[in-house]
């Protein structure tokens, strides 16, 4: 039971979504941006929980939003607008490319 702890531990503190170079310029903004084109919308997931445990709400989230900055750099956009909240460790994004 300690081992199944001390893993669960070490996993809720370490970044399961690392954020790309390329992505420090997206922003995750709360409402479709004025005189910005949408490119696309995008799927993020990550890991909700650890066999029965469920990941810290926040963290997942704050990774979901990490994936999907991810992807939009990919696409050329410099920012995502969450479409639906997460669930189960998914999310979707619109990625949009703005001025």
């Amino acid at each position: 039971m300690a081992t199944v702890s001390l893993a669960v531990l070490a996993l809720s503190a370490c970044t399961l979504a690392p954020l790309d170079r390329a992505a420090t310029g997206v922003r995750v903004m709360s409402a479709a941006p004025a005189g910005c084109t949408e490119l696309s919308e995008v799927e993020v997931s990550v890991t909700g929980n650890v066999g029965p445990i469920d990941r810290n709400a926040l963290r997942v989230k704050d990774e979901l939003e990490t994936l999907a900055r991810n992807e939009a750099a990919k696409q050329g956009g410099n920012a995502v607008v969450a479409v639906s909240g997460p669930e189960m460790g998914e999310q979707r994004f619109k990625v949009y490319r703005c001025p």
